[in-house]
């Protein structure tokens, strides 16, 4: 495993927690408290704004902008517009999490139309990247029905028709810019029965774009701290009930050692 992808998970962490990224989430109300949580854990600044009053006031003023599209609503979409062209306009790199994109016509025409709109990241897992794509992939409601390893070609065209990176989540974690690929091998099968984990990966990628320029990497070291808090989760838990909470410690408590000992970037 290279070293310098592993001494860069660590040095992007440090960064986040030195100076602490305000990261504007227009997100769904399963996941606003875990996500904030999971952002304060890790030493960002969230902020769950959504009105379309002031989306793009908030937007110029971040330093990373995070739209997830779990609970759709006409309003909301609107809202996410008028944050997107505020935060290009602003040089405000941002995430696009397209849940469920697949299951409806509404919200994969929407995730469609969003990713055309210049994200930094794309992160979804398997089925959503491949409907994101125009390509066949089944998905049931927000879970996916693919593994990682069957979209990451898709991902890698999507990602090179787009000009975007594409992170495509589960077992092993891809990230490509449709040339470069990195793997992260870290995570545990416990955090798949936790709601919004792919949500909280999102986010985490948001607080990680704003210190580090390169998505590829920022992406894939956001994965790998929140794989990694999972793996020493599980550890300590019985059941995905005291696993989050055990999460939110170990994003808090997790130490250079650690992360250098146990990242798994390739």
């Amino acid at each position: 495993m290279p070293k310098p992808l592993i001494d860069g998970v660590w040095e992007s962490l440090k960064a986040v927690r030195e100076r602490s990224p305000l990261v504007h989430n227009i997100t769904n109300y399963v996941v606003m408290n875990n996500t904030a949580n999971a952002l304060l854990a890790v030493g960002a600044s969230p902020a769950m704004v959504h009105a379309r009053e002031e989306v793009a006031d908030f937007a110029a003023i971040s330093q990373a902008l995070v739209v997830n599209i779990g609970t759709l609503s006409p309003d909301w979409v609107e809202g996410m517009r008028l944050a997107i062209h505020s935060a290009r306009q602003s040089r405000v790199p941002w995430v696009l999490d397209p849940v469920g994109a697949g299951a409806t016509r509404y919200r994969t025409t929407t995730a469609a139309e969003l990713a055309r709109q210049a994200p930094a990241v794309i992160r979804g897992n398997a089925s959503e990247v491949l409907a994101v794509a125009g390509e066949a992939g089944a998905t049931r409601g927000v879970d996916s029905t693919q593994s990682s390893e069957a979209s990451l070609e898709a991902a890698r065209r999507l990602a090179s028709n787009l000009g975007t990176v594409v992170a495509v989540t589960g077992k092993t974690d891809y990230v490509t810019d449709g040339s470069r690929v990195l793997a992260v091998d870290n995570g545990h099968p416990l955090m798949s029965r936790v709601t919004g984990m792919g949500c909280t990966a999102s986010a985490l990628v948001g607080a990680f774009l704003a210190v580090e320029p390169d998505a590829v990497l920022a992406a894939a070291r956001a994965l790998a701290v929140l794989g990694l808090a999972g793996e020493l989760a599980a550890e300590q838990s019985k059941g995905p009930g005291s696993l989050q909470l055990h999460l939110l410690d170990a994003l808090y408590t997790l130490d250079e050692a650690t992360v250098r000992a146990r990242s798994r970037v390739r």
